[in-house]
């Protein structure tokens, strides 16, 4: 399993998750970012489990791939599994070797409103902030909590405004940026339990 297509001085946004199933909230989110920070591709990182959560019943990764690759139908937008062949089991690793494989690249690191109100959870949060800029996408739900949770107090001072998302994907982390827009009530879980119903 190969990296995406990259380059020296390409503007690239990290969206991660286990993308189970993808949705037309994660492709929504994608273009926001792709036209609002003005990047030249987001990724998928279809991990293979999420350390926080239970992973038995997780499809395997490759459908995951596949469905994603069906779902984001965009040139712009690349669907990756990488992380298994990295052998990373936490963000922080992962984007570690990414920026290694990757000199010069200037990427961003994507996430909706409702991970940012359990990122101060996550392995290693603050070296994440450190390594890279964020762009938080709302979400349906979350976003009084999120931009309340400990993770969002700890990063406020380093907070850019929405008129500057073009000069995200180049600031000097900690830096990041909450993004407002068109927004989907579609999420993995909800689709996972409407399945299961059939």
């Amino acid at each position: 399993m190969r990296l995406p297509p990259h380059a020296p001085g390409l503007r690239i946004g990290l969206f991660g998750g286990t993308f189970n199933p993808a949705h037309d909230g994660h492709r929504m989110a994608s273009l926001t970012a792709l036209r609002r920070l003005q990047l030249d591709r987001v990724w998928w990182l279809v991990t293979p489990g999420n350390p926080l959560k239970d992973n038995a019943r997780l499809p395997p990764i490759e459908s995951r791939i596949a469905f994603s690759r069906q779902v984001a139908d965009h040139a712009r937008i690349h669907v990756t599994g990488i992380e298994a062949k990295l052998r990373t089991r936490y963000t922080a690793d992962t984007l570690r070797a990414l920026q290694l494989r990757c000199p010069g690249v200037q990427f961003v690191w994507l996430m909706g409103s409702d991970n940012l109100q359990n990122f101060h959870r996550w392995n290693e949060w603050r070296a994440i902030a450190r390594m890279m800029p964020i762009a938080v996408i709302d979400r349906p739900g979350s976003t009084h909590h999120a931009v309340a949770s400990p993770a969002a107090n700890w990063l406020s001072r380093y907070r850019m405004s929405e008129s500057q998302g073009a000069a995200l994907p180049g600031a000097k982390p900690p830096a990041w940026i909450f993004l407002h827009g068109r927004r989907s009530d579609l999420s993995s879980t909800m689709l996972r339990e409407l399945a299961e119903k059939d």
